[in-house]
């Protein structure tokens, strides 16, 4: 009987194509419901990324504040809306049932936007002591949504929700850089083949190597810093195409200032609205700034891989955290899983900066209608590189170890440190000698002193350690010559 109650317990709401039962205890409305319809595509919801609803009710309620100014609503209204963005603003994930949207959708986000303004309409009039659905009291068009439109409400909350997401992307990876730099001093004395082309070249220290790693992603931490700054330049007031219709003089000026003053942020508005409307470009440079970071950090993890490689064929000068069994045939088999799964991260968020790329390039005269793609993919490359630096720093680079002696001895037998003795030889000795080394499977100390080329005590000297590799502590290890 209760469930029957609760069946029958709905609303009926009206807009441009007819009319709509909506149940009674949801926030949304029948512009909610019909996206519902026709939008079932990905699986996921809008509610699931509170970042974004946040970003919305805070455009909502600085909207709010600018249209009791200037008499567009009452005082009455105004508080009702700004209490129902508050809570919203407060705990987004508290209202993801009431934001059910797939968030690949057409319409360039409209029925995000009407989302929202439902949600508020509907929770401002009950705390104005009303039903759901009396818009005749306050509306979602009418009042939440005075003096804006979805092509300025929908581009403003993207930008505020990215630039917060982008505070625990920065998080993770200055945890991430500060863990290499770790690892990089603990490894200060392990002298090791430099290689390129994969191919030995001339010896460094891993200290060297893995400082290299922490630089590769200081440099794009700042990159993003600087490219994340430009979220700040909004539209807001914008409404339609950038004219500004259909609001008062000076409004787009005080609702930057109001949504500035609720989001904590320096906002400002866009030089040129008309610009500003149409343009998506913000979003290729930052999606650019990911790209180049996922790049890096799959670099990162190759080497690594190459670096573990083995344990008895390969390279094996470190190893990995041992996490999981590697193999469901081979017994005794591990695998470098964690770098694996970045790397694989990275293929995605490469991915998703075309998707970007073609969506910004997708707009038509005033108006890109392909942002809800722009956002969903800067959603998940943000995501998924945060999950990744942390799970890469917590399950990989905290645990590696070197294999010392494995280093050691890749040194011993490089033809590569032949290199130093070219400015005492010359190139072209030096050429012979590495050929008889191959050819006869001997090190470049053992055919020098075969040759009578120089004495052990000068080959001593050119291969201590300090002459090997620059930047070596003043400090030595126990392994600090490798002749």
């Amino acid at each position: 009987m209760d469930n029957m109650l609760q069946i029958d317990l709905h609303r009926i709401e009206q807009d441009l194509l007819g009319k709509k039962h909506i149940p009674q205890h949801s926030y949304y409305g029948i512009h909610t419901l019909r996206a519902l319809e026709n939008f079932q595509i990905s699986g996921l919801t809008v509610g699931q990324q509170p970042h974004f609803i946040r970003a919305l009710a805070q455009v909502k309620k600085a909207a709010a504040q600018t249209n009791c100014h200037f008499g567009k609503i009452s005082e009455q209204q105004c508080i009702a809306i700004q209490q129902a963005c508050d809570e919203l603003i407060k705990h987004p994930e508290n209202w993801q049932d009431a934001f059910p949207l797939d968030p690949y959708q057409g319409g360039a986000g409209t029925s995000i936007n009407m989302n929202a303004n439902e949600v508020i309409a509907n929770r401002a009039l009950e705390l104005m002591g009303y039903q759901k659905g009396e818009y005749q009291i306050l509306h979602p068009n009418d009042h939440v949504n005075t003096s804006q439109s979805t092509n300025d409400v929908y581009p403003t909350a993207l930008r505020l929700a990215t630039y917060s997401r982008l505070d625990e992307l920065l998080n993770a990876q200055k945890v991430l850089i500060e863990t290499l730099y770790s690892k990089a001093t603990e490894f200060r004395y392990i002298i090791k083949m430099g290689r390129t082309q994969l191919q030995d070249a001339v010896p460094m220290t891993m200290e060297q190597e893995f400082r290299a790693f922490a630089i590769l992603l200081k440099e794009d931490f700042k990159l993003i810093e600087q490219s994340r700054q430009l979220l700040l330049e909004v539209n807001l007031g914008a409404t339609a195409i950038g004219t500004g219709v259909n609001t008062p003089t000076g409004y787009a000026k005080r609702v930057v200032e109001a949504l500035a003053q609720i989001s904590g942020l320096p906002l400002k508005g866009a030089e040129d609205y008309v610009e500003a409307t149409s343009d998506c470009g913000v979003f290729i440079i930052l999606s650019s700034s990911l790209k180049r970071l996922a790049v890096k950090l799959s670099k990162i993890c190759n080497d690594l891989r190459l670096l573990s490689s083995g344990p008895r064929g390969g390279l094996a000068e470190i190893r990995l955290p041992e996490l999981q069994a590697g193999s469901s045939i081979m017994p005794a088999k591990v695998n470098p899983v964690i770098p694996e799964v970045v790397n694989q991260i990275a293929f995605r968020v490469i991915g998703n900066d075309l998707t970007v790329t073609m969506a910004a390039e997708a707009g038509q005269l005033q108006l890109n209608v392909m942002e809800p793609v722009i956002a969903i993919s800067l959603n998940e490359s943000i995501q998924l590189l945060i999950q990744g630096m942390q799970t890469l720093a917590q399950k990989c680079i905290a645990g590696i170890q070197a294999n010392e002696q494995n280093c050691l001895n890749a040194v011993m037998r490089s033809i590569g440190i032949i290199t130093l003795l070219e400015p005492i030889l010359g190139h072209t000795v030096c050429d012979e000698i590495g050929k008889q080394c191959i050819r006869e499977n001997k090190t470049v100390p053992e055919v020098v002193l075969e040759l009578g080329l120089l004495s052990s005590e000068q080959l001593e000297e050119i291969f201590a350690i300090q002459n090997l590799v620059s930047e070596v502590p003043n400090e030595v290890s126990q392994l600090e010559q490798v002749s």
